[in-house]
């Protein structure tokens, strides 16, 4: 039998990007029902966990605005331990590398690792199924990267066909503001009627982001970003904003346009990545 770790060292929770997200319609308790196109990214933050036999559940790293009980790493562990009855714990490190509110779903990545290193940690033993069922309760979009693969995703973003895409480079910008993703979604000029898709009709030329109208309105600075970056390839915004990002040609494509941004806004290149590092661990 092979022994488990007592630790697990920077693990990737990698970014995502929403390729597109069309909003289909409103269920009776308020929720969107969406469709849109996940695609996971090599860059994201890293978080680093130690086991302890005493069962806390301790954050060793602060997060700017975030109260350590109501972080989202700290719940998704007290989650775990909740339903399983696990009486372990764990210190927990976090190596915060994604802008808070960007879209690129950090928190619920952050999570989704935590849910999978801790499964592990812990010998839980609960399939993907369960730790997605989890998931959902922490965030919509929680479940997508327990699913850890790119993904069809409609529902409230919980239901998912496997997308076979082709490896690319994506250049991530942030415009510096901060998007709410609440705000967005109970905006009265939002569009909740988009026809729904087939996931054979999926391509990015006939499809949008129902988000980013409203958001460009509210937030100016996002509208800048998109029409700075589509000078150089087709740009959208991602999830509910503020990041935009668009795909280039490759790495060094990538990396000269990030050098050009505009010195007011961060400027990333990432590649995309095929798997979650934890997709193998879970059953």
């Amino acid at each position: 039998m092979t022994a488990l770790p007592d630790t697990l060292d920077h693990c990737l929770a990698p970014a995502k990007l929403n390729l597109f997200l069309h909003v289909v319609g409103r269920r009776p308790d308020g929720y969107h029902l969406l469709q849109t196109a996940f695609r996971l990214l090599d860059w994201g933050d890293r978080l680093s966990f130690v086991r302890r036999a005493d069962g806390r559940i301790r954050r060793l790293t602060d997060v700017a605005g975030v109260r350590e009980d109501d972080d989202l790493v700290v719940r998704a562990a007290r989650l775990l331990q909740a339903a399983t009855g696990c009486t372990l714990g764990a210190d927990i490190a976090i190596d915060k590398r994604l802008p808070m509110g960007g879209g690129l779903g950090g928190g619920s990545s952050d999570a989704a690792t935590t849910l999978m290193a801790l499964n592990r940690l812990w010998a839980t033993g609960l399939d993907r199924a369960r730790l997605q069922a989890l998931g959902l309760q922490l965030g919509a979009d929680v479940p997508f990267f327990i699913y850890g693969r790119d993904a069809f995703a409609e529902g409230v973003g919980e239901r998912f066909q496997p997308l076979e895409l082709p490896e690319a480079w994506y250049v991530i910008l942030s415009p510096g503001v901060a998007v709410p993703t609440g705000e967005i979604f109970s905006a009265g000029e939002l569009t909740r009627n988009t026809e729904p898709i087939k996931i054979a009709d999926f391509a990015a030329s006939t499809t949008r982001n129902d988000l980013q109208p409203v958001a460009c309105k509210r937030y100016p600075e996002v509208a800048a970003a998109i029409d700075w970056l589509a000078q150089h390839a087709p740009a959208r915004m991602t999830g509910s904003g503020a990041c935009v990002f668009a795909q280039v040609d490759g790495e060094a494509d990538a990396k000269r346009i990030v050098q050009t941004c505009p010195a007011r806004w961060q400027a990333w290149s990432a590649r995309s990545l095929s798997r979650h590092p934890f997709f193998d661990t879970v059953g």
